[in-house]
């Protein structure tokens, strides 16, 4: 990664009836033009700082620097929001609102743009996608087309955002009927969950040791279930020895990752950005050639 990245926050939105501003991170690289975009939603975790625009920095450097712009907002779930958001309608989790502050931001990308030195007319806002790990996973899913039903209400929240035409989902929630960990009854609104309408191109990546049994008892076979259960077309990359922090996409040196490896985390952004780079360009081999130089370390499958 030599080409040098910009990287500008926070970028602040008004949104109207969010309890406090929409605040993003920009990071970039700092030469090059028609640039795609993605939009990086963090996990929840028990970190203040690594669920927010401050976080997964590991990603967010390497894809910026091999030609993406990764836009990171701080959703009201974050740790960081916690004594200003309170109790508002939808805590702790905001899932509603997490998918709903990826739209914001595509509406008012003309700001975000403009905000950001150097970054004005240097951006492809027809390649957009959305990435996520865990529940950033189950927020990139419902912009991908994921439906849930509000328990709260009865009503279907169908939040596809159709801006965003690809996507990298990491180790997501599964399906609903095999909660029955200690943390189930806490994600109610992940039982609902209907993966049969996630139509948006997307890659599931998973941890084939991320076991979590706090959920389900279904085992790291649950988090494969967003590329199982949604139409084509869909591609799984399974990661070798990967927990659910994936080595510690997270954050650098971060102690909540129980599987910390830099070479994992590498690879991972390599394999995600061309992933991406040959959706958006048909006909480039980036992933083809990525998959090939690192199957000792992951294996994939399509639909």
């Amino acid at each position: 990664m030599s080409t040098p990245v910009i990287s500008y926050s926070p970028v602040v939105l008004s949104v109207p009836g969010r309890p406090v501003d929409l605040e993003v991170r920009v990071s970039a690289p700092a030469t090059g033009t028609d640039l795609p975009v993605i939009l990086l939603s963090h996990g929840h975790g028990f970190a203040n700082n690594l669920s927010s625009l401050n976080g997964y920095a590991p990603l967010a450097n390497h894809w910026a620097a091999l030609g993406f712009v990764v836009v990171q907002p701080t959703h009201l779930s974050s740790r960081t929001l916690t004594s200003r958001v309170g109790d508002a309608p939808g805590a702790p989790y905001f899932w509603r609102s997490r998918a709903e502050d990826m739209s914001q931001i595509l509406d008012q990308f003309d700001l975000v743009e403009d905000a950001v030195p150097q970054l004005a007319g240097r951006v492809n806002r027809d390649q957009v996608a959305v990435a996520g790990h865990s529940l950033g996973g189950l927020t990139a899913t419902q912009l991908l087309g994921a439906r849930i039903t509000d328990p709260a209400t009865g009503e279907i929240a169908d939040l596809l955002e159709p801006r965003i035409t690809q996507g990298i989902v990491f180790a997501a929630p599964g399906r609903g009927d095999v909660l029955n960990g200690p943390m189930a009854d806490a994600l109610d609104f992940i039982r609902s969950i209907d993966f049969g309408t996630m139509t948006t191109p997307a890659l599931v990546v998973v941890g084939d040791k991320d076991d979590s049994r706090h959920f389900t008892d279904m085992g790291p076979d649950w988090h494969a279930d967003p590329y199982h259960l949604a139409p084509s077309p869909k591609t799984l990359l399974t990661v070798y020895g990967a927990e659910h922090l994936l080595g510690g996409i997270q954050g650098y040196d971060a102690a909540e990752t129980t599987d910390e490896d830099p070479e994992r985390v590498a690879a991972i952004a390599r394999l995600t950005a061309a992933y991406l780079r040959s959706q958006f360009h048909p006909g480039d081999s980036a992933w083809q050639e990525a998959s090939t130089e690192l199957a000792a370390l992951a294996a994939t499958e399509s639909k």
